[in-house]
């Protein structure tokens, strides 16, 4: 696996996007007002969303703390790390996702989150086809599996696709933002078949669907974590497969996560390298060129 992470500096650690950095370690805003993201506080239990980060500079911001910074000011606080501990991490690839999923696992469970959907339909809206045609994604599989969904934050309404997860909440997504509504929860579709086929988000899983819309979905299983942070919580379900397939991101957090599960048990396999040097699957589909079709997917639909 392809690792440049011990030549990153520390500027460019702290030039990471933390809205996204936060998404990855399970955490969605309360409320989006213009650059600020508000979140009930990661560090702290809270019932009134107090934990700011301005997206345009990048900075992270708890009141009810009186402290701020940022994303390696925030690590060290909330995985309880010295700076020379978070940076040997990674630089070194040990498994701070981990870390930062049992963290979760220890925290009382939020109350549900401040998205409130209003209403929901097929896809339609001009602005949202177009996003989804922007990112490589059938307009066909995108209306089988999402829903165009109306939501409100703090009284102001926004437009977005939904795609449901278990629990009956949504990840949402639009050209401006990546949000997701309570209940958090994993995305299965399946009847039980042998192999399961596992994706990080929901345009990885939507992009597969694109590139093999031949795949008969009552020969294989497939599943959205939606969150690294929900690994653990769907292990149980995943090791019912006799084979799991792992499409997981080629980030830091997706690259440990991959070898972790490769720790667990000889069903997991990586899938990630059909799209080696891109981020995601997703990813590589909105670059040039072209992939075979992945020798398991070929077997799969036949």
């Amino acid at each position: 696996m392809e690792d440049n992470r011990r030549n990153v500096s520390l500027q460019e650690i702290r030039d990471m996007d933390l809205v996204s950095y936060l998404a990855n370690l399970g955490h969605e805003p309360s409320k989006i007002r213009n650059n600020d993201f508000w979140y009930l506080s990661p560090l702290r239990d809270e019932t009134v969303p107090s934990f700011k980060v301005n997206r345009r500079i990048n900075r992270w911001y708890d009141h009810g703390m009186g402290r701020g910074g940022n994303l390696i000011d925030f690590a060290i606080l909330y995985q309880n790390y010295s700076l020379s501990e978070f940076l040997a991490g990674f630089r070194n690839g040990s498994p701070v996702t981990m870390t930062s999923t049992r963290a979760l696992r220890q925290r009382p469970a939020r109350p549900e989150s401040g998205i409130k959907i209003v209403e929901q339909r097929s896809l339609r809206s001009d602005s949202l086809l177009r996003y989804i045609q922007e990112r490589r994604v059938s307009v066909h599989m995108a209306d089988r599996y999402c829903r165009e969904i109306n939501y409100e934050i703090s009284g102001n309404r926004y437009l977005g696709i939904g795609f449901p997860n278990d629990g009956g909440g949504f990840e949402i997504r639009s050209p401006d933002y990546k949000l997701g509504s309570s209940p958090k929860d994993i995305s299965s579709h399946g009847t039980g078949s042998s192999e399961i086929l596992v994706f990080e988000g929901f345009m990885d899983f939507l992009t597969f669907r694109t590139l093999h819309p031949e795949i008969d979905e009552s020969r294989v299983d497939f599943m959205v974590l939606n969150s690294v942070s929900f690994f653990e919580r769907a292990r149980e379900k995943m090791e019912t497969h006799q084979q799991i397939s792992l499409y997981l991101d080629r980030d830091r957090a997706g690259s440990e996560l991959t070898m972790y599960a490769l720790s667990l048990d000889d069903r997991y396999r990586d899938q990630s390298i059909l799209y080696k040097n891109h981020k995601d699957l997703n990813d590589w589909a909105m670059n040039p060129g072209r992939l075979a079709a992945p020798a398991h997917a070929r077997r799969i639909s036949r």
